[in-house]
């Protein structure tokens, strides 16, 4: 079968080859094969092929933190999915390749009539936009939530998880053209940045407190939203698409005094809560309430070009099943 392993730490573009390996056994006791669909590139997926992922696997080996696939064959005693059935691949098992052997234990049959390139999606921003919007702050209906990375795969999901909470959003992203389009989406407030964003959010939303901002960016977009927190307000750090360090005002800091928390899904403490918002999350796509933009899909066979891409920006899939190749201009992050 074909997969993509990773030979080289460093420059993924030439660390990722096409190779052909050995196809899986056949599974065992509680156990399933899955033929890999889609898989995207995610940033996580970079930071490994560079050698700063929290894994850091021996060479060469497959890599891909998350994709969906068709369950093919089931091992003895596994009861809660079936042959046919369309599945997520938990996170970490390593999707870029055609099929995949993996425990039975926490998969669930996604909704048959659902886009697969969406579903690809579900493992890692959905649960990530949930568990930032409930671990941090006891957040009320009617209460505002700040974050900037708005156009992103979790900033679109922090939104459409904020609306069936009751919750408002203030969205903040770089380009102009993109307000409308997350206006669209339910983003409450949507402001471009500017060396004024944070008096612009204060003056918008009036005496209401901003107790929770969510930063996707660091350097010093971090230092806005602290700038933008109500006192005692709690700024959560899950992503860095800066690749800068957190630039904050240490007055923010010391006189209000906000609060500086970090999210990483891999943490112990969330293992229980993310297949709850990845179900969650397949129903609102089924529904079409949510759908995230794809930039383009690659075939396996042209890795190195998708990898490029993604490094560019916008959301990236793998068509690990066929060779399906697309490009939009849609889905750059914001």
């Amino acid at each position: 079968m074909r997969a993509v392993q990773l030979t080289a730490y460093g420059n993924p573009v030439e660390g990722l080859k096409l190779v052909d390996m050995p196809a899986p056994d056949a599974p065992g006791p509680n156990q399933v094969e899955v033929g890999v669909e889609f898989s995207p590139i995610n940033p996580s997926d970079l930071l490994l092929a560079n050698g700063n992922y929290a894994l850091h696997p021996a060479l060469p080996t497959v890599i891909g933190n998350e994709g969906v696939g068709r369950v093919l064959d089931v091992g003895p005693g596994v009861r809660n999915v079936k042959v046919g059935d369309r599945v997520l691949a938990p996170l970490s098992s390593f999707t870029w390749r055609e099929r995949m052997l993996i425990s039975a234990d926490g998969l669930f049959a996604l909704p048959a009539d659902a886009d697969p390139r969406q579903l690809a999606m579900l493992s890692i921003n959905p649960p990530t936009a949930a568990l930032l919007l409930s671990e941090y702050v006891d957040l009320k209906p009617g209460e505002w939530v700040v974050q900037n990375a708005a156009n992103s795969g979790v900033g679109r999901w922090v939104i459409a998880f904020a609306k069936t909470r009751g919750l408002r959003t203030v969205n903040i992203v770089r380009r102009p053209e993109l307000v409308p389009e997350l206006e669209a989406l339910g983003g409450d407030l949507v402001v471009v940045d500017s060396p004024d964003v944070s008096e612009r959010i204060k003056a918008a939303v009036g005496p209401a407190e901003l107790r929770l901002a969510l930063d996707g960016v660091s350097g010093p977009a971090t230092g806005v939203l602290a700038a933008t927190l109500s006192p005692h307000g709690t700024l959560v750090s899950f992503a860095a698409m800066s690749s800068t360090p957190m630039s904050i005002s240490p007055l923010d800091i010391i006189f209000k005094p906000v609060t500086v928390r970090g999210f990483f899904m891999g943490h112990p403490e969330f293992a229980e809560k993310l297949a709850p918002a990845a179900a969650q999350a397949a129903e609102m796509i089924a529904s079409g309430q949510v759908h995230v933009p794809v930039a383009a899909t690659y075939a396996l066979s042209s890795i190195k070009e998708a990898v490029a891409h993604a490094q560019r920006g916008g959301k990236v899939l793998l068509d690990v099943a066929g060779s399906q190749t697309f490009n939009s201009k849609e889905g750059s992050n914001g």
